[in-house]
């Protein structure tokens, strides 16, 4: 007899896209036609008001798990048994892996961008500098101090969404956080360790969009790192690479999160270069 089929599911808010394009469900199921897995991947547009029901499927047709996009990733957690340490943290769930036949929340996104953080550079006891304050950079924040990063300063234009984020990682994260309002052209300062683009400027199509930072502030000791994966090379990173500074792009992050949720769900480390030449297949068409 052959091995039963195992399926998964994505369920993303009104933004989401066809298989062939949407570069998550490609990279999964690459990395899943690699590997021999008898997996599948499928992606499901959920309004709000379904999400319930959407978790409630799942359970019934016995998903191995699955991925939540905005606007779920708050949401849900209300729908699951439990929380992964980060996940509980920083209050957003984007991956939930049955165990037990439980369904268990985690956050793989901030553990994506360690993992391709660590490559060039151990974040114990660095200053880092994050633009923004949104999901993106209170998963990259949370995981990032619980490597024991010694200090963090977010800077944001909204004082509101940034003194929460500050709040969150003194209070719950052995790190050092303070905010900067985000007015300007910043400075980063010269004993910073790791500058992180957390925000979607100079993501497609808006590729000529500029961080509003002072470009001969980077240092060459400085690792600068983008969440944003498409370009594949941004202005800061190019701006970065003018400065002689060892450099990040998003993709690594992206990729990362995929390699890890897929080691949640099957128990397989799969092969993170299947899946970003796939995703890049997709960016280039």
């Amino acid at each position: 007899m052959s091995e039963p089929l195992n399926f998964l599911a994505e369920l993303t808010g009104s933004f989401a896209r066809p298989a062939a394009d949407n570069p998550t469900v490609a990279m999964i199921e690459a990395a899943y036609q690699h590997h021999g897995l008898n997996w599948r991947y499928i992606n499901f547009e959920v309004a709000p008001e379904d999400l319930a029901d959407a978790v409630r499927g799942a359970r019934a047709l016995r998903f191995a798990g699955f991925n939540c996009s905005l606007p779920h990733k708050v949401e849900v957690i209300q729908h699951l048994d439990g929380l992964g340490e980060s996940a509980a943290i920083m209050g957003a769930v984007n991956c939930a892996v049955r165990r037990d036949e439980q369904y268990i929340g985690e956050n793989t996104d901030g553990k994506g961008f360690t993992k391709s953080l660590l490559k060039v550079v151990d974040p114990k006891n660095k200053r880092v500098v994050m633009f923004g304050a949104g999901g993106a950079a209170r998963a990259i924040g949370v995981e990032t101090a619980l490597l024991g990063a010694s200090h963090f300063t977010v800077v944001n234009r909204s004082k509101e969404r940034g003194q929460e984020l500050v709040e969150l990682l003194n209070e719950k994260t052995p790190v050092n956080a303070d905010l900067v309002l985000w007015e300007g052209d910043y400075d980063v300062p010269t004993d910073t360790d790791i500058v992180v683009n957390a925000t979607s400027i100079g993501m497609f199509p808006d590729v000529d969009a500029q961080i509003p930072v002072n470009v001969e502030s980077l240092q060459p000791s400085m690792v600068v790192a983008d969440v944003i994966a498409n370009p594949l090379r941004t202005n800061l990173i190019k701006d970065a690479e003018s400065r002689g500074c060892t450099v990040l792009d998003g993709l690594g992050m992206l990729v990362n999160q995929g390699v890890i949720s897929i080691k949640y769900w099957t128990g397989v480390d799969v092969e993170a270069q299947v899946m970003r030449d796939k995703i890049v297949e997709i960016i280039e068409r």
